[in-house]
C-alpha cells in the first residue's frame, strides 16, 4: 500500500503532533507552579505586614520606639 507522498507524511505528523498531550499537561503544570508562587508571594506579603504591625503595636504599648 502506498503512503500518498512526503505531503501526506507531513500532514500525519502534524496532525499526531497536534494530539499529542503531554505537551499541553507540561504547560498546565507552568501555568499551576506560576499560580501557586503567586498566591504564596501575597500570603507572605500579607502576613509580613500583619507582623509588622503587631511588633509595632507591642513596642509602643511597652514604650519603646521603633
Amino acid at each position: 500500500m502506498k503512503e500518498g507522498g512526503p505531503m501526506n507524511v507531513m500532514t500525519q505528523k502534524f496532525v499526531d503532533f497536534i494530539k499529542e498531550e503531554e505537551g499541553l499537561t507540561t504547560v498546565e503544570y507552568a501555568v499551576a507552579g506560576a499560580l501557586v508562587a503567586a498566591a504564596v508571594v501575597i500570603a507572605f506579603r500579607a502576613l509580613g505586614l500583619q507582623v509588622g504591625t503587631v511588633i509595632n503595636g507591642l513596642t509602643n504599648a511597652i514604650g519603646g520606639s521603633v
